[in-house]
């Protein structure tokens, strides 16, 4: 049976996440029950006050705010579909990862179970739940979302993207998209630091300054890209070829691999093949919808 407590939620799905929001919503006073595929990983939470649902179908008919911190929505239907029955008048809240074009299709398939479906992606790790200067997005039904959103606001802010269910996805993975480059470039920068007898240590500000300096960069570009304007006033692809080029000849003399920044240049050069040499980088665009 469904709480009639307002304050009650049911968290599936106990990872590092999972157990940070089931802990938080514990910590908020909420009445918790949580269900995971290997039980033991229920054991702290359940010592700390949660209820321990002994299936998927008993954590859905607990609640009618349902969390879902799962791998990805595969996960979702693998555990829910046998349940399927459980999920009417539900709201389901996937915090899982996965792309805007299955969020719609998750959406859809909620609805003909008579559920709701908000789609949400969380943008911190497991320490930054619990924390309203953390935040979250959030797409689907704006009344259920604002229905429910005292209680979202227990694990991070939220950051309302529409009614469209692949929003909150898609603002996800563009995020994830600039995370991912970014850091994998300052993995590769440090390991040519280290072949030349550097310390990470030693690096670290220079990494730091480097990065800081990005977002003077994006405030610039911004409004020229959606004025389309990509004039080579400031910088110029050709000029790009070069420097990618010595970064990739630095890294093959310290003995790196130096595939991730002959990459990015076979990127610039496509972009001067298609004769945008005297261009700003930021025509690249072009490039990168041509596929």
């Amino acid at each position: 049976m469904v709480s009639a407590d307002k304050r009650a939620v049911t968290v599936i799905g106990l990872g590092p996440m999972g157990q940070a929001m089931a802990g938080a919503y514990l910590d908020a006073g909420y009445e918790v029950t949580v269900w995971n595929r290997t039980a033991v990983k229920a054991d702290a939470l359940a010592a700390r006050g949660a209820r321990r649902a002994a299936g998927v179908g008993e954590a859905l008919a607990a609640s009618e705010l349902v969390v879902l911190s799962l791998t990805d929505y595969d996960a979702m239907y693998a555990l829910l579909e046998p349940a399927a029955g459980s999920l009417a008048g539900r709201v389901l809240v996937n915090l899982s990862s996965d792309t805007p074009e299955r969020a719609r299709e998750a959406a859809a398939w909620a609805a003909r179970h008579g559920a709701e479906h908000l789609t949400g992606g969380v943008q911190v790790p497991p320490s930054g739940i619990g924390k309203p200067e953390s935040s979250t997005f959030y797409s689907g039904p704006k009344e259920v979302f604002e229905a429910h959103e005292a209680a979202l606001k227990v694990l991070t802010g939220t950051d309302y993207r529409g009614t469209d269910p692949g929003l909150a996805a898609l603002f996800y993975q563009i995020q994830m998209d600039m995370f991912w480059t970014a850091m994998l470039s300052y993995l590769h920068a440090t390991t040519i630091t280290a072949a030349n007898g550097i310390t990470a240590q030693e690096f670290l500000p220079y990494a730091q300054s480097t990065m800081a300096s990005i977002p003077g960069f994006l405030a610039f570009y911004a409004p020229r890209i959606d004025a389309g304007r990509h004039e080579g006033d400031v910088d110029k692809l050709s000029m790009g070829v070069a420097s990618i080029d010595h970064v990739v000849h630095t890294a093959e003399g310290s003995g790196v691999d130096a595939a991730l920044p002959a990459a990015v240049r076979e990127v610039f050069r496509r972009g001067v093949e298609r004769g945008y040499g005297d261009d700003s980088f930021t025509r690249l665009m072009e490039v990168f919808k041509a596929g």
